[in-house]
């Protein structure tokens, strides 16, 4: 009863125009204790999947190449966007915790879109990776150094501070003159911006060209992988060829595909039930995360072979 008084009181002139609420999965409140369950449990996997994932990167030497250096930086990514925003939607699930300050839901949002754009840039690296490991393997080496590596990524992480810190910036100006109850379990920009009672046109186009950017360049990089691979003379060489971008090709996917269908659905879907947008929202976070070091745990057998080691207690 006090939560839906201040939810009603948030809707208000009078209300604190410095608080928001989170509703969790609307029309579905009855069953957020058990769709926790599902959340806390893909949580978990995220959490040790990648914890375990950047062990055995950093302790087996075979494993200190460039693909994995990147790998790396992806599990660090996935453990960030996991914790910045699963613990809040948990307390909403289990203690109905709702109430969050405005710059902390900006300061979230930052962090969430942040990480998702270095982790696109990421997926990009990886292609560039991928296509000097095939088009130029003979200067693969001497391409890829370890400079060049911490170049990438340091260049990937300003790359996504610069395109995402207007966001919080042009939100801020927004005038939020009527409810401040934000249909989603955390702060996400889309969701935020259809609380806006003003014209918010460019916030829209400003997403959409950020979520499009990195998919178009990662395009044209397999495009010109294909060519390359192509051109091999035997079908083993094509077939093996295609073998080293398979990882790769399974993260883009795993990460891409509902981040499209989420995006899609939220500016063209408006018939579509609320729960259902929240719902692929939620999955488009916490999916990939969980996937990401399976799908290169069972890709990669230098990293399944380490892992069954570690967890038959044997040692080097």
């Amino acid at each position: 009863m006090l939560l839906q008084g201040n939810l009603s009181a948030s809707n208000g002139t009078g209300s604190d125009p410095s608080v928001f609420f989170l509703t969790g999965i609307p029309g579905l409140e009855a069953l957020h204790p058990w769709i926790s369950i599902p959340f806390c449990s893909m949580f978990t996997v995220a959490l040790l999947g990648n914890c375990t994932l950047l062990y055995v990167i950093k302790t087996e030497p075979s494993l200190h190449k460039p693909m994995f250096y990147f790998l790396a930086m992806l599990a660090v990514i996935d453990l960030v966007l996991s914790t910045t925003t699963v613990p809040k939607i948990l307390s909403i699930f289990w203690f109905n915790s709702r109430e969050i300050s405005f710059n902390g839901c900006l300061v979230q949002m930052f962090f969430l879109h942040s990480f998702c754009t270095l982790e696109s840039g990421l997926l990009l690296a990886m292609a560039f990776d991928r296509y000097v490991a095939i088009c130029n393997p003979l200067r693969y080496a001497t391409i890829l150094t370890n400079s060049v590596i911490a170049k990438i990524g340091l260049a990937a992480l300003a790359r996504a501070v610069l395109l995402v810190l207007p966001l919080p910036f042009l939100l801020r100006r927004l005038p939020y003159c009527g409810s401040h109850v934000i249909s989603h379990c955390y702060c996400e920009h889309m969701a935020m911006v259809k609380l806006a009672c003003a014209d918010t046109s460019f916030s829209n186009i400003y997403g959409i060209f950020i979520v499009g950017l990195d998919l178009m360049f990662i395009s044209l990089s397999y495009v010109k992988i294909l060519r390359a691979v192509l051109r091999l003379a035997f079908k083993e060489e094509q077939l093996k060829a295609l073998g080293t971008c398979g990882s790769h090709l399974c993260a883009i996917l795993v990460v891409y595909t509902p981040v499209v269908l989420t995006s899609t659905i939220h500016r063209f879907g408006r018939h579509v039930a609320p729960y259902v947008h929240i719902l692929l929202a939620n999955f488009n976070l916490l999916f990939p995360h969980m996937m990401n070091p399976i799908v290169y745990g069972v890709k990669t057998k230098q990293i399944r072979d380490r892992v069954r080691l570690l967890f038959r207690g044997k040692s080097f």
